[in-house]
């Protein structure tokens, strides 16, 4: 666990002992009653059959979880932006046989940015509390996670997310056009050699945006397309692993693509795997000998001199497509939350010299390890 999640879970669960145990912090005079021990989180495994609306919810068995929107934004006014909002919800071990409702169960963890090319600028935020008391939460059955003021729910088919920053504010309806994508097995999507290294992940690609953006006051009128992963899992990465290289492409011609490769310590990959839609609706799965994903031209980031390799050549199959960043400097520090600095914005995909699609980069591990726990 990242030392802030660690130090959070710390003095919460702390607290809720004493409150369990006593009544009150003040009257110690009652026994304490006994405290359960809850089960290890669930593993992933293979023939687990991805059913809907249900696993569109929250499944708070499994350690960690989470649902990742991003994509492409044209306002009235002409201007290009990127977006991306992701709501993580993270199973606390250490508080799992606590009986108090203070005890930290879940915790979620909300992220969200506006790349802003033409200023330079990228917008972003972040949030963390416990679920519970109607201030947070993830819940079962369908998507309906928030936090505070910030949520994404699932309704009539459709999702709506908000996420009001103090500097910026994200409003939008993301409305399905094709079927959701399963990613790796029908749905279990390994992450490297070992038997658990793995999740269940899904994506929902081509979503119609419509909404509004606000800059320090400015309210704009948007429109575009949005790619939305839920992902979810209990041991994700292998020991050695590091972090990933991922990419998701919304198509011109209607398909769509994900990639990604997990790296270990000296950079070099330990997995990967990938999905193709192809503009007919077909799908093709891709083993890691079947994927090539090389670093290219290299930008430093002047706040915390993490290097990134922000250009990629990305070979799946018997297609190689150049990535090019919207924009440098999409680094993202998230060591108040989650703990990591990485990563994460807005790229175009080109064929041949010819932009073929539009989508989203994320790099994680390359300051230091990621941690998942």
């Amino acid at each position: 666990m990242p030392a802030s999640m660690s130090l959070l879970a710390t003095v919460v669960v702390g607290l809720a002992a004493a409150v369990a145990a006593t009544g009150t912090l003040a009257n110690a005079t009652e026994p304490a009653p006994a405290l359960v021990l809850a089960p290890a989180p669930a593993p992933v495994v293979p023939g687990y059959r991805i059913e809907f609306p249900r696993d569109h919810g929250a499944h708070p068995a499994f350690r960690t979880e989470w649902w990742y929107a991003t994509g492409w934004l044209r306002t009235d006014a002409g201007e290009t932006l990127g977006f991306q909002i992701t709501f993580f919800r993270s199973r606390q071990d250490a508080a799992a046989g606590n009986p108090s409702a203070f005890a930290p169960q879940q915790i979620i963890i909300a992220h969200a940015a506006i790349s802003d090319p033409a200023h330079g600028q990228l917008w972003k935020d972040q949030r963390i509390a416990r679920a519970g008391f109607g201030l947070a939460q993830a819940r079962e059955g369908d998507t309906d996670v928030w936090l505070d003021d910030w949520h994404l729910a699932r309704k009539d088919g459709a999702y709506g997310l908000a996420a009001r920053a103090e500097r910026f504010t994200l409003e939008l309806s993301l409305a399905p056009t094709q079927p959701p994508m399963l990613n790796g097995e029908d749905g279990f999507s390994r992450k490297g050699a070992a038997p658990l290294a793995a999740s269940y992940y899904y994506s929902l690609p081509q979503l119609a945006v419509r909404g509004q953006v606000v800059r320090e006051g400015r309210r704009d009128i948007v429109s575009g397309t949005a790619w939305l992963d839920h992902e979810w899992s209990s041991e994700y990465l292998e020991p050695g692993a590091v972090g990933w290289d991922w990419a998701s492409v919304n198509l011109a011609d209607g398909g769509a693509l994900m990639a990604f490769r997990i790296r270990d310590r000296a950079g070099r990959p330990r997995w990967a795997g990938g999905t193709l839609r192809a503009a007919d609706g077909s799908i093709r799965h891709y083993a890691p000998q079947d994927i090539e994903i090389i670093p290219g031209r290299v930008w430093r980031s002047p706040r915390t001199a993490i290097a990134y390799p922000v250009e990629w050549t990305v070979r799946v199959g018997e297609r190689r497509l150049e990535l090019e960043p919207l924009m440098d400097d999409q680094e993202s520090d998230s060591r108040l939350t989650t703990g990591a600095i990485y990563w994460e914005g807005a790229m175009r995909a080109r064929e041949g010299g010819r932009e073929v699609g539009r989508g989203y980069l994320e790099l994680t591990g390359y300051g230091e390890a990621l941690e998942l726990r």
